[in-house]
């Protein structure tokens, strides 16, 4: 069986025991690591897709016939949403007619930064501009770009680029809705045995928990470079209970998002009832 997931510490810690024959019952899983922006588009766009895949919230309605949404494994939170950022520190409406670099266009940080700025930015932003992640801060930083969406441990490094926050729209969100983040979802086809995967994959989520020092090579071993501080903050804001199990709150966030960026046309409209056909596996 095939799994793809992003090499950040809060995947690797997640899956290390999956993936490492420490679950009991489960298979030999095959892991390809893939930026996110890469499983979404193997999801949405490729016929042979993988089995079992993290991908943006944001792109569930186009893989919801294919694929049925996990209620564990994924990443939902609080103070752990994307950041707008400036060369220097301006106010929301100078963005207006602006260009916008962004990691993804089909992303939570995306849609999140598209309804935030339909509410803050009069006039609208100007110009998407998609790069790489890593790319958005030096862009910023250079002049090459006027602003851009930063996601994961940008958080934690941005001022080493000198530049500064215009909004945090994880705050943003969750005093709109009082709702955690929708970020990353698990995938996996519907012809699988959807019970005993959400099973496996709970229990490596609670072993990673029982003995977090068992993955920490695995984890900086794929860590890109980031140092283990770095890596343990990223595992702490995005490992939460929401990754054992979506519950009630977890689905009201996710139905939330796609449901706002469905009235502003941003996505097409979800199927709620089969959003949460795996709720109770």
């Amino acid at each position: 069986m095939n799994i793809y997931f992003s090499p950040c510490p809060n995947d690797t810690f997640v899956f290390h025991a999956l993936t490492h024959g420490l679950v009991k019952g489960a298979p030999a899983f095959d892991v390809t690591f893939a930026d996110i922006d890469v499983t979404n588009r193997l999801a949405i766009d490729e016929e042979n897709s993988p089995d079992i895949l993290k991908i943006s919230f944001a792109a569930l309605p186009w893989v919801l016939d294919k694929y049925a949404l996990l209620p564990c494994g994924g990443a939902l939170g609080r103070g752990c949403g994307p950041l707008v950022l400036t060369k220097e520190n301006h106010s929301p409406a100078s963005l207006a007619g602006k260009r916008v670099a962004v990691p993804s266009d089909r992303s939570t940080a995306y849609l999140l930064f598209r309804l935030w700025a339909a509410q803050k930015v009069e006039g609208g932003i100007g110009e998407i501009v998609v790069m790489p992640f890593h790319e958005i801060m030096p862009a910023v930083r250079d002049g090459k770009i006027d602003a851009g969406l930063v996601i994961h441990e940008a958080r934690f490094t941005y001022q080493q680029y000198n530049l500064s926050l215009v909004a945090d729209l994880g705050s943003w969100w969750e005093e709109d809705t009082g709702l955690p983040i929708p970020l990353g979802a698990i995938i996996a086809r519907r012809s699988l045995d959807l019970k005993s995967l959400s099973h496996w994959i709970r229990q490596s989520v609670e072993m990673a928990w029982e003995k977090p020092t068992a993955s920490e090579t695995y984890v900086m071993d794929h860590a890109q470079e980031m140092s283990s501080d770095v890596a343990k903050q990223h595992i702490e804001l995005y490992v939460n209970s929401f990754t054992q199990n979506l519950g009630n709150e977890g689905y009201h966030a996710i139905e939330a998002l796609l449901g706002r960026a469905a009235e502003e046309g941003l996505v097409p409209r979800v199927n709620m009832e089969k959003l949460r056909e795996c709720m109770n596996y």
